[in-house]
């Protein structure tokens, strides 16, 4: 196995910018996403890695081997594909050894190892199969196995999941996890499933429009995100976001909106006149307490599911959503107080969109 360093990478088509000189430095036994909305740029970053396109700019290294420039046949990786890439016409023992057979590797050598990867991924009893007999579930390990039998430096997989039902997605994630976990290899997972990527990765690197927007563990993009692009993009439901004003009060500031009015968890030192933000609040995070709220609202709608609810809720001309253990004993077109700590307050640049940090004796700072 081995580490994968993307240095300054960019890809354009014609005018188009795909991927904007993206680095990240992928350590050896990692599990790294690649996550983000269609179109901005991951599977394309992925191709790259590859070697399937070349780059416009910037290396690619895997150790400390630049493999550039080299073909994909050359590069030390393993690619597991969205449509698993079967060979329909051969069995499953036959599709797992096809990387071996390429490399002219003698017979004893391919049986051996096919098998052994089979035993890994509860394959033995259906070597002898060809494609069109198994399930999804079964052809993704197929896929799997045949990546796996190289024993590369990496594996590269672009949205592996995305062809199963939820149910068979879900089970199919935690044998990825737990294969993961026995092999200690080096993994870069492309998906736009925020779910797969919070349950999944070391590490998430989201992208927006061929940018890297965020690096970190699914904790910090999820409990700090950098901007409110981040904000609005993790989470089911997504983070409320709307626009406010932070003022002072004696020696308090507070966040101001149409039916909000919170104490933040910043002290006024050397704090001027009243600053626009753009404020977020997780829907877990607002809890129904109707003694001494600091948000209000009317209920315009409750989803029931199953252990909690729903409560969407509107402050003026904006709706937000709270999201509270079942039953909340609200219902729609009730007035609703809420309450939200004030350490649970996140505040955003109403132009750039960059998370704001407040650091004494200097008044505001964007968070880098």
């Amino acid at each position: 196995m081995a580490r994968l360093r993307i240095d300054q990478v960019s890809k354009q088509f014609g005018a188009t910018w795909a991927v904007r000189e993206v680095s990240l430095d992928i350590a050896d036994g990692e599990f790294m996403v690649l996550l983000g909305p269609s179109g901005c740029g991951k599977s394309t970053l992925l191709r790259l890695i590859a070697g399937l396109d070349d780059p416009t700019s910037g290396r690619i290294l895997l150790g400390d081997t630049d493999i550039t420039d080299q073909a994909p046949q050359r590069r030390d990786l393993a690619m597991v594909f969205q449509s698993y890439a079967l060979y329909p016409h051969l069995t499953v023992a036959k599709n797992i050894g096809f990387p071996l057979r390429a490399r002219r590797t003698p017979r004893a050598q391919i049986a051996e190892r096919v098998s052994a990867v089979a035993a890994t991924l509860g394959l033995a009893e259906l070597l002898g199969r060809k494609p069109a007999a198994l399930s999804g579930g079964q052809r993704q390990r197929v896929a799997l196995a045949r990546a796996m039998v190289r024993d590369p430096g990496a594996f590269l997989m672009d949205e592996p999941l995305s062809n199963l039902d939820a149910k068979l997605r879900s089970a199919t994630r935690a044998e990825l996890i737990s294969l993961h976990r026995g092999l200690g290899a080096t993994f870069l997972y492309v998906t736009h499933d925020q779910v797969e990527a919070m349950t999944m990765a070391d590490r998430i690197a989201l992208l927006n429009d061929g940018r890297l927007e965020q690096l970190g563990t699914p904790t910090e993009l999820y409990d700090r995100p950098r901007s409110t692009f981040v904000a609005g993009f993790l989470g089911a439901p997504p983070m409320n976001l709307f626009p406010a004003v932070v003022t002072r009060r004696e020696d308090r500031l507070y966040l101001v909106a149409d039916g909000i009015d919170a104490e933040l968890a910043i002290t006024a030192a050397d704090f001027g006149d009243d600053i626009d933000v753009v404020a977020g609040i997780r829907p877990e995070q607002l809890r129904p307490d109707p003694a001494d709220p600091t948000v209000r609202g009317r209920v315009t709608m409750v989803e029931n599911l199953g252990s909690e609810e729903l409560i969407h809720f509107s402050t003026g001309a904006h709706t937000l959503c709270a999201r509270a253990p079942r039953p909340a004993g609200v219902r729609a077109e009730e007035s609703i107080g809420l309450r939200v700590d004030p350490a649970h307050l996140h505040l955003f640049h109403p132009e750039s969109g960059l998370r704001l940090t407040w650091q004494e004796p200097q008044r505001d700072s964007v968070a880098a």
